[in-house]
């Protein structure tokens, strides 16, 4: 999976536009100012407008299909330390962020932007959910509890979030190992076992394919770090 920079801040989006699923490092946010568009993404799939707000953290995935008119999207970055309380918001007034400096912006959105949670509730979605919280989920048992075959489960996902449910829940399972490792003390081979990898070598190896960097660099980068993590999106 491509591994994004950041979006320019203010980006143009031609009509009936797909960006493949992709990840970006950069926690931002992604603010509609005009169009519509589907996001299916590491927290859900979300359909937006004008005035509405996707929040990413770092290492998010996501999938973006615009609608027949296009978009225009405001990007803002997020601080370093960001942890989301939601994945999405609204702004009655997201002109307002055009005339603001990005610190600005993005203190703005942490603090104005009420949450809202109506994602859209297909199987796919129900699955995307169920991997979130579980990422060691049985895909096999969770197709036959729906009435579902293992074939239709695997394409049905990917139509929808680029990524088959193998690899959402691998994405899933990495990115609860690295947000353990950041925020709290406990020991890798420890983190290694409460997020479902069969051994600490395996954790490493796929936190390193998400994030670029080794659990052990994480670490040492996380004691270098002032202050507690920024929140957002808190109710």
């Amino acid at each position: 999976m491509a591994l994004a920079n950041l979006p320019r801040k203010s980006q143009r989006v031609p009509a009936n536009a797909i960006y493949p699923r992709h990840l970006h490092r950069q926690a931002y946010a992604a603010v509609v100012l005009r169009g519509t568009y589907v996001e299916a993404g590491s927290h859900g799939r979300f359909r937006v407008r004008e005035g509405d707000v996707l929040f990413h953290g770092a290492f998010d995935a996501h999938r973006d299909m615009f609608g027949a008119e296009g978009g225009e999207i405001l990007n803002v970055a997020l601080p370093v330390d960001w942890l989301a309380h939601c994945a999405a918001g609204r702004l009655d007034d997201a002109d307002r962020l055009l005339r603001l400096a990005e610190p600005e912006a993005a203190l703005l959105l942490m603090r104005a932007a009420p949450p809202r949670d109506d994602r859209e509730r297909d199987w796919p979605d129900l699955l995307a959910d169920d991997l979130r919280r579980d990422p060691s989920l049985a895909l096999r048992r969770w197709a036959r509890a729906h009435g579902l075959r293992s074939e239709t489960l695997s394409r049905g996902f990917f139509a929808l979030y680029g990524v088959t449910p193998a690899g959402f829940r691998a994405e899933a399972r990495a990115r609860a190992a690295w947000q353990r490792i950041r925020g709290s003390d406990a020991a890798l081979a420890a983190i290694a076992a409460e997020t479902g990898f069969s051994d600490q070598p395996h954790m490493t190896r796929a936190v390193r394919a998400l994030t670029g960097r080794s659990p052990g660099l994480w670490r040492q980068l996380r004691s270098r770090r002032a202050g507690p993590a920024v929140l957002a999106c808190k109710a």
